[in-house]
């Protein structure tokens, strides 16, 4: 006997939600690059300007915020990578792994692979999803937890490269335990990641290299003291603050309701999404590159970040029946998170009621 699906998953309007924007899936090169190389080259200015300036004065305060957003955004474009056509914008991935990816310790083949299993529908929100954990059937904790990790996270990273990578080559068992359980960026640390979770990034080995190479270089100029020893707290601290941005952005991003059993239709997968349209000024600042569309996103993964919004205002106003499209909306970050910690609160209420 198969399981009937819910009424909403019949009722959602893919096909027309598809011919509304089907023009839209083509990423302009020049957005992407003008984009990422304007941010890069700001966020790198600004980490010098905060390197460089008084302790403690405007200077420094000003350059460490705009090094920290400015930073994050180009981080965050790794997301991209990992959606564009196999084989597409191989010279901006070899820009942004030198200019950013390599320099944070989070070069591209760590989310490339790993990140398309999580739209796959057999994957997604079941246990196999690296990127998906039922924060909202847990206690609360779980989620200030996840978030204070984010202070552990630039440490384990220069350790995965800079100790880690040396030391497998040595010693090849290790090899296999540094790919499955350290070389991949995802939010459940029971992952595993499969031997042939690698989809653009073939050349992996020459960027975890590189990393190796980087992370050892900057340490030997700071005890050579071409650098000041600062370089690396500051390093760490915006670091630091970027993944909490990060961890945060990524509790909004979800519902988090799917137990991890309950295989997800494409639908499924969307309502349990958030948008988070927001303000135009600042929810880009901590949902950049499109990010604030998490939903929309999921019902188009191919879709580039700079045509989301013109997806989401189309959606919206274009559909005949918008009603179930409307229920991924939040009204910002508070209001996500706010809405996520009622439904964990309950669920663990609810448990310990049950254990009692």
């Amino acid at each position: 006997m198969t399981e009937e699906k819910p009424p909403y998953v019949k009722e959602f309007p893919l096909r027309e939600a598809h011919h509304l924007v089907r023009d839209l899936m083509t990423p302009n090169p020049w957005i992407y690059w003008t984009d990422f190389l304007f941010h890069i080259t700001l966020g790198w200015a600004a980490f010098f300007t905060a390197l460089f300036s008084p302790p403690f004065s405007l200077w420094q305060l000003a350059g460490f915020i705009v090094a920290v957003l400015a930073l994050y955004r180009s981080a965050i474009f790794v997301h991209e990578l990992a959606h564009l056509k196999k084989g597409t914008f191989k010279n901006f991935r070899l820009a942004w792994n030198a200019l950013c990816g390599i320099p944070f310790m989070i070069p591209s083949f760590t989310y490339d692979g790993v990140h398309n299993d999580h739209h796959k529908p057999d994957v997604y929100g079941t246990n196999a999803d690296g990127e998906y954990l039922p924060f909202a059937t847990r206690r609360p904790a779980e989620m200030v937890v996840y978030v204070l990790l984010s202070f552990l996270i630039p440490i384990f990273l220069f350790m995965r490269f800079v100790v880690l990578t040396p030391l497998s080559y040595l010693i090849p068992p290790l090899r296999k335990i540094v790919w499955e359980r350290a070389s991949s960026l995802t939010i459940d640390p029971t992952y595993r990641r499969a031997e042939n979770a690698i989809r653009n990034d073939l050349n992996w080995h020459q960027q975890e290299i590189a990393a190796c190479l980087f992370g050892t270089s900057i340490i030997a100029l700071v005890v050579l003291g071409v650098f000041p020893y600062s370089l690396l707290v500051l390093w760490y601290l915006i670091a630091v603050t970027v993944f909490i941005l990060n961890s945060l952005r990524t509790l909004a991003a979800h519902a988090y309701r799917n137990p991890g059993e309950h295989k997800m239709t494409l639908a499924e997968q969307y309502l349990d999404s958030i948008n988070i349209p927001g303000n135009f000024l600042i929810t880009p600042l901590w949902a950049p590159v499109g990010l604030r569309y998490h939903a929309t996103h999921h019902l188009f993964m191919s879709m580039p970040y700079h045509n989301l919004g013109k997806a989401q205002r189309r959606l919206v106003n274009g559909l005949t029946d918008n009603t179930q499209y409307l229920k991924t909306l939040r009204n910002g970050l508070w209001d996500a998170l706010t809405h996520i910690w009622r439904e964990s609160s309950k669920a663990a209420s609810t448990s310990e009621q049950h254990n009692n």
